[in-house]
């Protein structure tokens, strides 16, 4: 999605933009300090963030139909999983913001450990949990640890709520800059992320720097997944989805109030 900004590939009006490469909960933790401008962040991190920063139309990351899981060695029904300690790959991720809304249980009630995303798989197979909540390229790559899928979060939202996408990741831009300075960002990023659609092979390329063990045709496979139309604009399903998904967290507690949406326009 950065690609465009971060190599000149597009005319950024007198913009300079500086690349920051962070797992997606490091990133969550810095907005909730406001350190960055503008950042991708979870959408869940959003109900903690929403007064220091507002949401950018285009960056999302939907789960249209499929989206984080559970995985463990064997298949477990829910009734088991909420007895299981569970490996999470952050607390303000949309994922456990979803394995919540599954269980219908905040956080407290849950057990769970938070381990970095990409050592999901090694926690359960280790023992250190029974199950893991796995996000990112491990949605595609479970099976070659010799795990089952015991739930997708995708899948599960969908039917819920009437095909709606799974909301789950956005970007966002810090409130201390001015309304110009806003729709101007928000403009050069859907304009970037447009030119990494038409430019593809060679945004997925670059992507390919950052890559975990992943060759072209895997990156490409969940390029597909989460950068496409939902990228360009939320539209009205996404936002709306978004609206029930924080509607749904405040009701069982998970955050105190659900937070009003602001998009730059």
């Amino acid at each position: 999605m950065f690609y465009p900004l971060v190599t000149n590939r597009i005319d950024l009006r007198g913009i300079r933009f500086e690349s920051v490469q962070q797992d997606i909960q490091t990133l969550n933790e810095r907005a909730t300090r406001g350190e960055l401008d503008i950042s991708a962040i979870s959408i869940h991190a959003y109900a903690h963030v929403s007064d220091q920063y507002a949401l950018l139309p285009s960056g999302a990351s939907m789960g249209d139909g499929y989206g984080p899981m559970l995985v463990a060695k064997r298949k477990l029904g829910r009734d088991e999983i909420a007895r299981s300690r569970i490996a999470i790959p952050g607390k303000m991720t949309s994922a456990f913001l979803a394995l919540q809304l599954w269980l219908e249980r905040p956080a407290a009630q849950i057990d769970f450990v938070v381990v970095p995303f990409d050592q999901i798989f090694d926690a359960v197979n280790a023992g250190k949990a029974d199950v893991g909540l796995i996000i990112h390229e491990g949605q595609l790559t479970y099976a070659a640890e010799g795990l089952q899928v015991c739930v997708d979060f995708g899948v599960w939202w969908g039917s819920e709520n009437g095909g709606l996408p799974l909301p789950l990741g956005g970007n966002v831009i810090h409130r201390r800059h001015s309304v110009e300075i806003r729709r101007t960002v928000s403009a050069l990023l859907t304009e970037g992320i447009q030119f990494s659609l038409d430019h593809r092979p060679e945004a997925v390329a670059y992507a390919l720097n950052w890559a975990r063990n992943m060759g072209m045709d895997l990156a490409d496979r969940f390029v597909g997944m989460y950068v496409n139309h939902w990228t360009l604009d939320y539209g009205d399903a996404g936002r709306e989805s978004i609206r029930r998904f924080f509607a749904r967290g405040s009701a069982i507690g998970a955050f105190p109030k659900a937070p009003e949406l602001e998009f730059v326009v």
